[in-house]
């Protein structure tokens, strides 16, 4: 049950910082504005680690597969792609595309296992479930 009411905390926050985010951008630039939301995460983060008993931090490096250390790379491309896309789209629209989008990766990363994900067996319901998310963006634009 947790899972699923932060999993909703999630998306209303993601929501709300793009509208937030790109009335930043509005303000000054693109890069200046994914830089202040970067920042801004980074100085939250450092507080969080001291308040939560500073685990060791140097363990991150030790990884198997040192790919895995691009996720703030990867989260400087999100923030850039959702403010575009609700900038040009709507939050609405543009979080129903950002939404199918995630599913669809997220489905193919278990399906092939990528990335040391636990591989999962194909169903066709959930390709048929992605179909209909993706029926509903088609109905919501119209």
């Amino acid at each position: 049950m947790w899972g699923i009411i932060i999993a909703l905390i999630s998306g209303a926050l993601m929501s709300v910082q793009g509208v937030f985010n790109t009335g930043v951008t509005k303000g000054s630039s693109m890069w200046a504005a994914n830089s202040w939301v970067q920042l801004t995460a980074f100085f939250v983060c450092i507080i969080a680690w001291f308040v939560t008993g500073r685990q060791n931090v140097m363990g991150m490096f030790h990884i198997e597969n040192k790919y895995m250390l691009l996720g703030g790379v990867i989260g400087a491309f999100i923030t850039l792609t959702v403010i575009k896309s609700m900038d040009s789209l709507g939050p609405a629209q543009a979080v129903l595309l950002i939404v199918v989008s995630q599913i669809i990766v997220a489905y193919l990363i278990e399906v092939f296992g990528l990335f040391g994900v636990e591989k999962v067996p194909f169903e066709w319901k959930k390709v048929v479930g992605a179909l209909v998310a993706i029926a509903g963006i088609f109905i919501f634009h119209k």
